[in-house]
């Protein structure tokens, strides 16, 4: 198993300390903060692999830390939070969130997850795609009207570049190659978040809905498949 450095921020030192232990027993190096404030300031100073962050905070709170921390680094990161409800991990997947844990927690799942999060972005990119780009390989839909630069991986809507998470990308794309065929829930999630994925799979409900809303007017090609998953419809 590799070994990472992991920043962890949380107001509780308890939390803290309760996945420093498990973490530093793993091999990892460990930075704690106790706050928002205090994390965007060590993530300017230091590089870290990843980070675990709380939502609810003092001085800053999670979502506006890691929107700040957003503009300087693509660090992954995992949100914890007391709260499941959906707004709250829609407004963390929206920040570029790479996973999403709730209170109460097993460290040790979090050790998986964190494994598992490492694992998924090493690079940053669906394997299958890139390497098949020759060139700039560009996908054209609706008269041009939505366009996928597969290569520089940017999508365009009626002209505009359209605001994606990497998450996003991944979803959309492995669609894109594999449109008009009914894809299953299960499928999608082995494919764009990994055998090894730990996670809700409502997950993969909540980034559709990201995937549609940054669509725009284009959302319809996303078609559900009740029971099954979901198509990517180009005649739709």
């Amino acid at each position: 198993m590799d070994k990472y450095s992991i920043l962890i921020v949380d107001d509780e030192e308890m939390i803290r300390r309760l996945i420093a232990k498990y973490a530093v027993y793993e091999g990892h190096t460990v930075t704690e903060a106790g706050d928002g404030m205090e994390a965007v300031r060590l993530c300017r100073e230091n590089t870290y692999d990843i980070m675990i962050i709380d939502i609810m905070m003092p001085e800053l709170d999670g979502f506006s830390a890691c929107r700040e921390i957003r503009r300087f680094t693509d660090m992954p990161i995992i949100m914890l939070s007391a709260r499941g409800e959906e707004y709250d991990k829609i407004n963390g997947f929206e920040l570029g969130v790479d996973d999403y844990v709730v209170k109460p927690f097993s460290p040790k799942e979090l050790m998986l997850r964190i494994e598992a999060v490492m694992k998924r972005v090493g690079g940053r990119k669906l394997s299958g795609i890139r390497e098949e780009a020759s060139g700039n390989e560009v996908i054209s839909l609706a008269d041009g009207g939505l366009k996928a630069d597969l290569t520089a991986r940017i999508v365009y809507v009626d002209g505009e570049r359209a605001d994606m998470t990497p998450k996003e990308y991944d979803l959309f794309f492995y669609m894109l190659k594999n449109k008009n065929i009914a894809l299953t829930r299960e499928k999608l999630i082995c494919e764009v978040w990994g055998y090894d994925y730990f996670g809700d799979d409502r997950t993969l409900d909540t980034h559709i809905k990201l995937l549609r809303k940054s669509l725009g007017r284009y959302s319809g090609f996303i078609v559900t498949l009740r029971g099954v998953g979901y198509r990517f419809d180009v005649e739709s």
